[in-house]
């Protein structure tokens, strides 16, 4: 346990080991088998140890692993190319993770507009570090943290008038979550994010969306912006990028990526080669794979069969997401679902206290996903018995 080793106590983790993942499926130390639909908190989205990502991380690795910014990196350029191509003309800034991502957004949001204020959502999650934790917009995170940055504006997520009074003179960008996912998987009003695109651009306000979990085929198209028909001045990412290989990056439009110069931002590990090789084949299996399109077909079958659960079980408030990310709504708290999931061998998460989140791998089974709605069919009934 990690009580007794000289491990941070900053997790709550759960009492099993995972120590080999093919696919949708993992392995304990003690040889028991899951589903797992967590995808370590949509990381995965090429499944476990998908053979392409591994062949290349073992290839770049035999190579060189590391040089720093200072020098080219061929694998970067690359793998710019390549994003640069599925976003429709993104500049790409390479860093290790969502929270960096964020920071980099913000820090170029500034730089652009020579203005500080950022207008965020309530019930968001854009990251830890001190400037990320100010733009979330949830309290229970913050509290023993203060005093946090000012400059962050938080209203209602959804609600463009709320959005629209809290825009100054000092507003430089709008940061959003095209879905929310730590706010317990909330999807937008139909029309909400076109409003606040036409609003950035009548303020001249920059509009980013935060995709670090949305992105990469989990909603059904590469990005999720892409299937809402709402282009972002800037959007971030990180989870699924390299197929389980720890990197973030921030995309933004020419003309405003242009306004950072050598010296604004910077990060040593950031886009090394190591970890462009995982992420050029991680985006090239989602490409070839078509998992986007795999995602927003199964996704369907999965929420039909979520709502079949609804129907048989009161305990189920909503069922609500897109693609393969899906939240289930309870009218109780879930944690103890996700502890007799997980006996059952099942892995699922619970966020914001009573939503059930669903983010397997998109290349994930219908048969397993049977097996999955099988497994909250029994334990649905046995909470309400309970």
């Amino acid at each position: 346990m990690v009580g007794d080793t000289p491990v941070a106590n900053t997790y709550a983790r759960q009492p099993i080991a995972l120590v080999k993942g093919r696919g949708a499926v993992v392995w304990d130390s003690e040889g028991r088998e899951y589903i797992d639909c967590f995808s370590g908190l949509a990381v995965l989205n090429t499944g476990h140890s998908h053979p392409r990502v591994v062949e290349a991380i073992c290839r770049q690795a035999g190579e060189i692993m590391h040089t720093s910014n200072v020098y080219r990196i061929l694998p970067q350029e690359e793998l710019a190319e390549l994003l640069f191509e599925v976003s429709g003309g993104y500049k790409s800034f390479f860093c290790n993770s969502g929270a960096e991502a964020n920071e980099a957004a913000i820090k170029l949001a500034r730089k652009h507009t020579g203005r500080p204020g950022v207008i965020a959502a309530k019930n968001s999650f854009h990251g830890r570090t001190l400037a990320t934790l100010a733009a979330t917009g949830q309290e229970k995170y913050k509290r023993d943290f203060q005093p946090l940055p000012r400059e962050f504006t938080h209203v209602e997520y959804g609600d463009l008038d709320a959005l629209e009074a809290a825009v100054t003179g000092e507003t430089g960008a709008v940061l959003l979550e095209p879905i929310q996912g730590e706010g317990g998987v909330v999807v937008p009003p139909d029309g909400y994010l076109e409003g606040v695109r036409q609003l950035c651009d009548e303020k001249g306000i920059l509009l980013i969306l935060d995709e670090v979990q949305t992105g990469f085929g989990r909603t059904g198209t590469m990005f999720a912006w892409q299937g809402l028909g709402v282009e972002p001045d800037i959007f971030t990412v990180a989870k699924a990028i390299a197929g389980g290989f720890p990197m973030g990056a921030m995309l933004a439009r020419p003309g405003v990526m242009d306004s950072f110069a050598p010296g604004d931002h910077a990060s040593t590990f950031g886009g090394n080669h190591l970890a462009c090789a995982a992420a050029r084949a991680a985006v090239e299996v989602l490409i070839e794979e078509r998992l986007a399109e795999r995602a927003r077909d199964l996704g369907r079958y999965f929420i039909d069969a979520l709502e079949g659960l609804k129907a048989r079980h009161r305990v189920v408030r909503e069922v609500r997401g897109r693609g393969l990310m899906i939240g289930m709504e309870l009218t109780v708290p879930g944690q103890n679902l996700v502890d007799a999931a997980r006996e059952e061998g099942v892995l699922i998460n619970c966020t914001h206290d009573t939503v059930l989140r669903f983010l397997p791998p998109l290349v994930i089974e219908r048969a397993q996903l049977d097996r999955v709605v099988a497994v909250l069919d029994r334990i649905l009934e046995g909470t309400e018995d309970g």
